[in-house]
């Protein structure tokens, strides 16, 4: 027995050690499924890397839209290399007859400043050449013809170098009498609205439109230039009544936002420009997506209220509530304002979060202007003096 034992183990090894014996059962290896790379958006890409380079007070800086006077060339062009703003804004004078006015404020070509107008027709009318028809004769008017009427005046002030036109009036009034009645494309929110929509429809492509002046001026009583008009509307009738052609702007595709300064007492008692809340309803309950603007800030401090008399108070309050870009017609000292958010920032009273976020949306969209779509090389001392 033992024999037969020891001749059967001897078999056994020279079997395991010829390969014989049973494999050894093999890991199971699941190759994973390709995964497509994430697209990269260049606009995106672009934004970020030049947000990276750029100072606080360049950041700043790019938050402001300015008013220079004059049609000499060489003087927007020095403004723009002193302060290098995110925009300019052309008033009655500094009327452009081509775009070479315009052309001389852009020192990058990968990213030129926004240069905006207010060219509603009618009385608020900054190229006279614009015979298209006013607010009140469109409100008289088939729909479509908001549509063609926009579209001519777009395509005018492209010609001039304008990419944004403070244009489009989206508040509402019946009232003959306020001070915004000849200006409203509708005495009632659907009036209003499809007017609106309209518009921007005809705007659409050839630069950005803008609505205007959020929550509505036409409920509150007053001309916001001298003085803050007030209502103690409350928030549901202005939902039903007011918010309808932003709405509607919104819908049809504006870039823009402009914000009144209005009080509306029973929502807060800031002016909305100023005001948190009337910021969290157009982009959270509206869904606003793109660029806030103030109307000019000049305005508050015009009011003749003590609260606003300070211009550097005022911006920062007006960054603070969620305003990406400020703007100012009436004189104000760019590099005193400047260094005051700036300052602001330094000492901690303003986020930086909140700069970087507003100086982020304008740089992509200003970017898009440009048509490039290369990463941005930020160029250092060495680099400077090569160009130089």
């Amino acid at each position: 027995m033992r024999t037969r034992l020891a001749i059967a183990a001897a078999i056994v090894a020279v079997l395991v050690v010829a390969g014989c014996s049973a494999p050894a059962p093999q890991p199971v290896v699941t190759l994973p499924d390709r995964v497509a790379p994430t697209p990269v958006d260049p606009l995106e890409e672009y934004a970020d890397a030049r947000l990276r380079a750029m100072s606080t007070r360049e950041k700043v800086a790019s938050l402001l839209m300015l008013h220079v006077a004059g049609t000499s060339s060489r003087g927007i062009r020095n403004f723009m290399a002193t302060h290098d703003v995110g925009g300019l804004i052309l008033m009655g004078d500094n009327m452009p007859t081509s775009a070479a006015l315009t052309a001389a404020a852009t020192l990058d070509g990968g990213l030129p400043p926004l240069i905006g107008i207010d060219q509603e027709g009618g009385i608020v009318r900054r190229v006279k050449s614009d015979t298209g028809a006013s607010a009140g004769q469109l409100r008289a008017a088939p729909v479509s013809a908001a549509t063609t009427t926009f579209a001519n005046r777009a395509k005018l002030l492209r010609s001039l170098g304008v990419s944004v036109n403070f244009g489009i009036v989206a508040d509402v009034t019946g009232d003959t009498s306020s001070f915004i009645y000849p200006r409203v494309l509708g005495t009632s929110a659907s009036e209003s609205s499809a007017r609106v929509a309209a518009a921007v429809a005809g705007e659409h492509g050839t630069l950005f439109s803008t609505i205007k002046h959020f929550p509505g001026h036409g409920v509150a009583p007053g001309d916001s230039h001298s003085s803050l008009p007030a209502t103690g509307m409350r928030l549901a009738q202005w939902r039903a009544d007011h918010a309808p052609p932003f709405e509607a702007g919104i819908e049809a595709g504006a870039e823009f936002v402009m914000f009144g300064h209005l009080v509306f007492t029973r929502v807060d008692p800031a002016p909305a420009t100023l005001s948190a809340e009337w910021h969290r309803i157009l982009r959270e309950d509206l869904g606003f997506d793109g660029v806030v603007i103030t109307d000019d800030m000049t305005m508050l401090v015009n009011s003749g209220v003590p609260a606003y008399r300070d211009p550097a108070g005022n911006a920062i309050a007006a960054l603070e509530a969620g305003n990406t870009m400020l703007l100012y017609v009436g004189g104000v000292d760019p590099a005193a304002l400047i260094t005051a958010i700036t300052a602001a920032v330094d000492d901690g009273r303003l986020d930086i979060g909140i700069i970087d976020a507003a100086a982020h949306r304008l740089l992509e969209l200003r970017r898009g202007m440009s048509g490039e779509t290369g990463p941005y090389v930020h160029c250092f001392e060495q680099c400077r003096a090569l160009v130089d």
